[in-house]
């Protein structure tokens, strides 16, 4: 009987074994190479995209696009499922020899064969739907020259030649640019001048270019002219070739008979000797490449005779190229979106062109009366769906023109229809082709990683303004930003936020200090033409609530509430934005690929919100902000994935001690919340970067603060009685961001001794919460990395290692009870953008702002100053300063001496000022109501005494 068993075991088992050990063992080699396949899939998919974008490609191609789309997603989920085994249960070959738990042992030996199996199977799929010749064979994509970036067709053409010959009366809109352009080429010094139009697509850029460049006064001023049309496919001796002969054409002469086989140097020199001695305006239409001022700045003459070079660009990195590297002075002319008068009467001349114009109703629009003399005439029951259209193309002119065009001769019915669809017609109607035509081209530019960060706004509704650090890290908890050597993974996503920003793709909603987005969004038809996209590539499943978003609703595949609608996308769904309370809401997509769940809506499923630590594993991104939640699920730590996790403006109270088992979370976001105390157990977060709330109680985290060594950002920490908690900050060496509140004098030292060793430390607040307090900080080396700093409590002296700080960008002082004016210690910190002095900082009767002081600052506030009498401003003081506030100095009785001279004041607010004061202020007959008139903005807020 044994002989038997050995006998089977030997024939069987023992095969078995070492099949499995192999598989085992050759798991990391397997991840390693379907990384490498990941990588090639999604450089394929990038290129079918382009070439897609540029002709017609069939179903049967689309279909299989999809199909290598979802095995990426399947690597990645596989790749992430590794990564997690392998942190958690490292496999080492010795492991016998150590006290390993063998319980362990073997479920990382069954976790280790899943994912070997798996990899198996992928495999086989992706080489399933590539064939035996590989991609390319199968799919072969048109190759395209060395220094092409795109492949126009015929479409394409067409768009590029229509604002050519639009006629001047065509136009609205443009008088005031067009005025600035005509005085820039025709004005100022006679060194060549470079100028650019910078804007997103369909803008009106080359319409704007050619109406000056045919200008009457453009053409006789300069001796030979030439447009020059680059767009995104070009050569440098195509673009000679095309200037050679648009200079001959000028000058009615005929190029050279060997142009054709003329090489790039021997064009080069053809140029410029057409263009010696002569004044010369060129005009290069539509570049894409920030590489072409390189490529064609030595064809050009700098001679003295006023010439000028006008190029448009969607790209703000292409003017940047040019004023680094050449010697012309540059000007920049940035495209605005139409006002919506401007855009109504450009839509009422393409949509009503050949009405009669005679007895037409004058129409309102923010608050003015918009005549329909010369623009076309609007019937009475299309005035309110003209209005609406039109603010759906938020001010493009392309839209505008395009889908007036459409409608023209159509009836009341036909146009109410549209409207109500219009995010749907932008999607199917072939006529409206140009507009996604034009708004694709900047997107189908973009590497896959940039897609997919553009493609993010499609989770968020329309409108919606988006902080950039909210989107910065789900990017980076995505894993669609990759590190570069000496960046952080922060650095390289703002660099990407900039760049589409940059193309023109992301509007900047509103900006920091130092000019940095701090709020974006895209265009409405921008956004469209994302959503477009995400249908078709899985990206993004919207979730019910129609009425909380039209256009998103029609331009995706979503679920009604309640039951699933019949257009709900067939195959992998990677993220889902919820709107909507139901309790039966995905039923139809499967869970095992989520990445992301982002909830819009301000009521939730509890049901729902329960499910998601037992059926949505691979989580990563999990977001309630602005929600009614309430409680937070027992189980959440099975979410092992998850990387960014936000609670903000939450009614949740607590979290449960599982949120120690988030082994990869690296943003925690609990502000506007109730949430004070956090579970000891979240101190096991290793990876935790920021942990972001209101007010944080150290108690349980003093101990053991130190451990979390990926922390860069804390907000905002209250010190414990004993301050043990401020020495354990000290071991956090990536700290970037500290805020601490209830510092007692007693802890000066430890906090010195901790910040001494945070040398990337950008930003410190310091708070007492006790007037009595002492801030008493003896710095010898302070980090020179600070940015931002704010003390808020009392100062034996003004610190003298402030005016040290030469990159502090934002300084504000409270409750400081200083008696020495401290401005002469901070007027030549040349990167200081914004100063506060408030709450009692300063208990003397005087601020003087010396002259040649104070250089960049932009933001001044004086503020709750009880005994400050008087403010002097020196000729030359804060020359830059554009915002300025007043606030509750009762003692101050005149205007500040000076600000008559800040020119580039643009905002003065006076609240609660001395009734003497407010009274020499007064429009009518106030003494000193001259010294600001030049300011545009003036709020005054009155009663204090």
């Amino acid at each position: 009987m044994w002989d038997i068993v050995m006998s089977v075991a030997r024939s069987y088992l023992l095969p078995l074994a070492v099949e499995v050990f192999n598989k085992v063992r050759g798991v990391p080699k397997d991840v390693a190479d379907i990384e490498e396949e990941l990588k090639r899939i999604q450089t394929f998919i990038n290129d079918a995209d382009k070439e897609a974008a540029s002709d017609e490609t069939n179903d049967d191609i689309q279909e299989k696009l999809k199909q290598l789309r979802e095995a990426a997603f399947c690597i990645e989920d596989i790749i992430d499922e590794y990564m997690i085994c392998d942190e958690k249960n490292p496999l080492d070959p010795g492991c016998a020899a150590l006290p390993c738990e063998p319980v362990d042992f073997i479920k990382s030996l069954i976790l280790r064969l899943q994912i070997a199996n798996k990899i198996h199977d992928v495999k086989s799929l992706v080489q399933g739907i590539e064939g035996k010749d590989g991609l390319q064979s199968r799919f072969p994509l048109e190759q395209r020259p060395s220094s092409s970036r795109g492949n126009p067709n015929v479409i394409w053409q067409n768009l590029r030649l229509e604002p050519l010959f639009t006629k001047e009366t065509e136009v609205v809109g443009i008088d005031g640019p067009k005025d600035k352009l005509k005085d820039w080429l025709t004005k100022g010094r006679k060194q060549c001048t470079v100028i650019s139009v910078v804007g997103m697509g369909g803008l009106g850029k080359t319409t704007l270019a050619k109406q000056v460049f045919d200008n009457k006064e453009i053409v006789g001023h300069f001796d030979c002219h030439a447009w020059i049309t680059v767009s995104q496919s070009y050569t440098v001796e195509g673009l000679l070739k095309d200037m050679l002969t648009e200079l001959c054409k000028d000058k009615k002469k005929n190029p050279p008979l060997n142009i054709s086989t003329m090489d790039e140097t021997w064009l080069r020199n053809e140029v410029r000797r057409h263009l010696d001695k002569e004044r010369y305006v060129i005009v290069f239409d539509d570049v894409w490449n920030d590489y072409f001022w390189h490529e064609i700045k030595f064809a050009l003459v700098e001679n003295n005779q006023s010439s000028r070079i006008l190029i448009t660009t969607r790209y703000d990195r292409v003017v940047e190229c040019c004023v680094k590297n050449s010697s012309f002075q540059v000007h920049v002319h940035k495209m605005e979106r139409l006002s919506d008068e401007k855009s109504l009467e450009l839509f009422y001349k393409k949509a009503f062109r050949s009405d009669s114009n005679e007895h037409c109703p004058e129409q309102l629009v923010d608050g003015e009366v918009l005549r329909n003399d010369s623009n076309g005439c609007c019937p009475g029951e299309l005035v309110d769906i003209s209005l609406e259209i039109v603010k759906k193309c938020d001010g493009l002119p392309l839209a505008i023109v395009v889908i007036g065009g459409l409608l023209f001769r159509k009836g009341e019915d036909e146009w109410k229809m549209f409207c109500q669809d219009l995010s749907l017609e932008l999607e199917s109607n072939p006529e409206l082709d140009s507009i996604k035509k034009i708004l694709s081209l900047s997107y189908n530019d973009l590497s896959y990683n940039f897609k997919y960060c553009l493609l993010y706004f499609g989770m968020y509704p329309e409108d919606y303004e988006v902080k950039s650090n909210r989107l910065i890290r789900q990017w980076i908890a995505e894993g669609f930003v990759k590190v570069k050597e000496g960046k952080t993974s922060k650095e390289v996503a703002q660099q990407c936020l900039a760049e589409l920003i940059n193309r023109s793709l992301v509007q900047v909603s509103s900006f920091t200090i130092d000019g940095k987005a701090k709020s974006c969004r895209v265009h409405d038809l921008v956004r469209t033409m994302i959503l477009g996209k995400i249908k078709d590539m899985g990206f993004c499943q919207f979730v019910g609530g129609h009425q909380h978003d039209q256009s998103m609703s029609s331009g995706i595949s979503r679920v009604i509430i309640g039951e699933q609608d019949q257009s709900v996308s067939s195959g992998i769904i990677r993220r889902l934005t919820i709107a909507s309370s139901s309790n039966d809401l995905v039923g139809g997509i499967e869970s095992s690929h989520i990445r992301s769940i982002l909830f819009i809506t301000d009521k939730i499923s509890e049901q729902f919100i329960n499910k998601i630590p037992a059926e949505y594993m691979p989580l990563k991104v999990l977001d309630f902000e602005n929600t009614r939640l309430y409680c937070v699920p027992e189980n959440l730590g099975n979410l092992i994935h998850l990387k960014y996790l936000s609670f903000r403006n939450t009614r949740v109270k607590s979290l449960p001690k599982s949120i120690g088992k988030l082994q990869n979370l690296e943003t925690l976001d609990v502000r506007q919340t109730s949430v004070l105390e956090m579970p000891k157990e979240i101190t096991k977060l290793r990876k935790l970067r920021h942990l972001l709330a209101n007010m944080i109680y150290s108690f349980h985290l003093k101990d053991s603060l130190g451990g979390m060594i990926a922390l860069q950002k804390i907000s905002t920490l209250i010190v414990d009685y004993d301050g043990v908690v401020i020495g354990e900050l000290g071991k956090l060496k990536q700290l970037r961001d500290l805020s601490i509140t209830n510092f007692r004098g007693e802890h000066g030292n430890t906090l010195c001794s901790s910040i001494h060793k945070m040398q990337l430390l950008e930003k410190l607040y310091v708070d007492t919460d006790d007037d009595n307090e002492v801030i008493d900080l003896h710095i010898m080396s302070f980090p020179s990395t600070i940015r931002r700093l704010c003390l808020r409590g009392k100062l034996k002296k003004f610190p003298n290692w402030i005016p040290g700080l030469k990159n502090l960008v934002k300084l504000s002082l409270m409750c400081s009870s200083l008696t020495d004016d401290p401005l002469e210690s901070l007027k030549d910190l040349s990167s200081l953008l914004f100063l506060s002095i408030s709450h009692r900082a300063y208990e003397g009767e005087t601020l003087h702002f010396e002259n040649r002081g104070f250089r960049r600052l932009k933001e001044l506030e004086l503020k709750y100053l009880y005994n400050l009498k008087s403010i002097i401003i020196d000729r030359g003081a804060l020359q830059y300063l554009e915002k300025l506030q007043l606030s509750e100095i009762p003692q101050l009785k005149t205007v500040p001496s000076g600000i008559q001279d800040l020119k580039k004041l643009e905002v003065l607010n006076i609240w609660f000022m001395s009734s003497e004061f407010e009274q020499s202020i007064a429009p009518n007959g106030g003494q000193e109501h001259w010294i600001f008139q030049h300011v545009p903005r003036v709020i005054l807020l009155a009663g204090l005494v």
